[in-house]
């Protein structure tokens, strides 16, 4: 008796996780922003819950979760999006601009300004259009902290030497710049201030570890 009891108990065990198992289902999708390019290390979570996954360098992801389930999905600079989970999803996100001025480039890739730990100074578009300079390089004053912008000449159209922490810089050597993300290696003063997002100055060996001898 106490056998067939315990039988019925396993059986009754086995069908619930069966149950279970059978309500779970693969459902596929692709995050993009509002261009349409695809957003590559987005997080996509069942809410409530640790099952999640993460875009690909397509911005396509798979996940198992129940049919009609919440998927929180977030991805930072980008507001997060509540969805129910369906076939063939495309999801678009747009960027917040609450928190996309507090998000640094890193070389692999970005993260919030408040968990930076290393020293990055950062000039927005905003900072550049009210302050509407000439030149980049002269932008860079009174903007950049820590940051000492003096001319090289006093020549028409001169560039200007940029140093971090005083111009007593080791090797008296020009800091690495991000440029809309990109290192630039060739000094800024020939750019266009209208046509720049942001600028990042990488005033410290832990933010430009990544970069190598360029940053050197």
């Amino acid at each position: 008796m106490k056998k067939q009891g315990r039988f019925i108990l396993m059986l009754l065990a086995f069908m619930m996780s069966m149950t279970a198992f059978a309500q779970q289902k693969t459902f596929s999708g692709t995050i993009v922003d509002v261009q349409g390019e695809p957003i590559i290390g987005a997080t996509i979570a069942q809410k409530g819950t640790t099952n999640g996954a993460i875009s690909d360098i397509d911005g396509n992801f798979t996940i198992s979760v129940e049919p009609g389930a919440t998927l929180v999905v977030s991805y930072i600079g980008y507001t997060t999006q509540e969805i129910s989970a369906r076939d063939n999803m495309r999801i678009v996100l747009s960027e917040d601009a609450t928190t996309l001025d507090d998000v640094v480039v890193v070389g692999y890739g970005v993260q919030k300004k408040s968990v930076v730990t290393a020293s990055i100074a950062k000039v927005s578009s905003e900072d550049l259009a009210g302050k509407a300079p000439v030149r980049v390089d002269n932008a860079l004053k009174g903007l950049a902290a820590g940051v000492t912008v003096t001319s090289a000449s006093g020549a028409p159209g001169a560039g200007s030497q940029i140093r971090v922490r005083g111009i007593g810089t080791i090797n008296n050597s020009d800091p690495l710049y991000i440029v809309d993300g990109m290192p630039c290696e060739t000094g800024i003063d020939n750019l266009n201030p209208n046509d720049i997002e942001s600028i990042e100055v990488l005033k410290d060996a832990a933010s430009g570890a990544i970069y190598g001898a360029r940053a050197a």
